[in-house]
């Protein structure tokens, strides 16, 4: 046996030690705990150990993480000013032109996500967007509620908000956490209810414009900023929103062209086929030119959107559109904040052009609740 050999058994040897103690821990945890907690769960259970840094639970489901990381490693990191974080794929809508799809089902244990929203802000965050999916559909919002209260109360951000489809939203979860959420972001995409159905965000007899109505009127009393996104299509470009806008009157209508994103909406492995969704770019400043004199309207085409957001999905791992597709660096969790972003495709000067950095907070906001 060489030198080389003899001076790796130690190491080897203690990983060995360390694994059949971590595999004895799992398991002895997982038998003391209650029986009602004894459902399918990954077989690796996080433990908090003094010292122990644990990433991410795996799933079976999860894509593996690139093997080789495109080189960028000399460049600046840019700082996570803004993040949104789509904690969730699962929804209970099915718009054709989704470009975050069910791809999975994952959704981080809340102390692990709560881990990875102190390094970003330790790394510079200032506001986190809580996405999904329908984020609402988690623990019937209380994970996402619990996630909005440690954002604003321990972490004390300047901005925390979420973008829903507004479905599932009750009035006691305003009572319980709308103090410490700055804006809430409802999506819709048309004031038809027929056209919503062709989208894609009908349920049944539940009438998505009227909800609308509703949670602005909530938003009011529990002093929530009133935000609206909608995607421009094919079925919705040449409708006239001006009236509904108006009396709506949200801090900010958030107007985006529809966006193909292979894998997602778009080709072979997608779950969605939004190539029947898609409008050009004329199209699509026709609709802006109709719209022009509502002051909160914020427009973002394809250009804008596509480089310009930092997504982190549902393992903390930033996603790059560059090449048209989501390509995921690794997770925070496991390389830290800054090794992670170099690797998001990030354009942060495409972030401030577009107006990504505004009066966030409802602190600062001169409102009218």
């Amino acid at each position: 046996m060489n030198l080389g050999v003899l001076l790796r058994l130690p190491l080897a040897l203690s990983r060995a030690v360390l694994a059949a103690l971590r595999g004895r821990l799992g398991a002895l945890c997982w038998s003391l705990a209650p029986l009602s907690l004894h459902l399918p769960l990954p077989l690796s259970l996080p433990l908090s150990l003094p010292g122990w840094r644990q990433g991410p639970v795996p799933s079976p489901s999860a894509p593996p993480a690139p093997h080789r990381q495109r080189e960028q490693r000399d460049e600046a990191a840019p700082t996570p000013t803004s993040v949104n974080y789509h904690f969730t794929r699962q929804c209970n809508y099915k718009c054709g032109f989704c470009f975050h799809t069910a791809k999975t089902s994952f959704v981080l244990p809340l102390e692990e996500a709560k881990r990875g929203l102190e390094m970003l802000k330790e790394a510079g965050m200032e506001k986190i967007n809580f996405s999904g999916g329908e984020p609402f559909l988690q623990d019937r919002g209380e994970f996402v509620g619990q996630l909005v209260q440690f954002c604003k109360e321990e972490l004390k951000l300047p901005s925390v908000s979420i973008v829903s489809n507004g479905s599932l939203i009750r009035e006691r979860w305003f009572k319980k956490y709308g103090k410490y959420l700055d804006i809430l972001a409802i999506s819709c995409d048309s004031f038809n209810e027929e056209v919503n159905v062709l989208i894609g965000r009908g349920q049944g007899k539940k009438n998505h414009v009227e909800n609308l109505h509703k949670l602005r009127q909530w938003c009011r009393e529990y002093a929530v900023a009133f935000k609206i996104n909608s995607v421009i299509n094919r079925f919705n470009v040449e409708e006239d929103m001006n009236e509904q806008i108006t009396a709506l009157n949200p801090v900010r209508w958030k107007v985006f062209q529809c966006l193909l994103i292979e894998g997602e909406n778009s080709g072979d492995d997608a779950l969605r086929e939004a190539e029947k969704f898609v409008i050009s770019d004329e199209d699509f400043e026709q609709f802006l030119d109709r719209h022009r004199d509502i002051s909160c309207l914020v427009p973002e085409s394809n250009q804008k959107m596509r480089d310009s957001y930092l997504i982190l999905d549902e393992y903390m791992r930033f996603l790059n559109c560059r090449n048209g597709r989501k390509e995921p660096s690794n997770s925070i969790l496991d390389v830290g904040v800054e090794a992670a972003i170099k690797f998001s495709g990030f354009d942060e000067k495409m972030f401030l052009k577009r107006g990504g950095k505004y009066v966030w907070s409802k602190a600062d906001m001169k409102l009218d609740w």
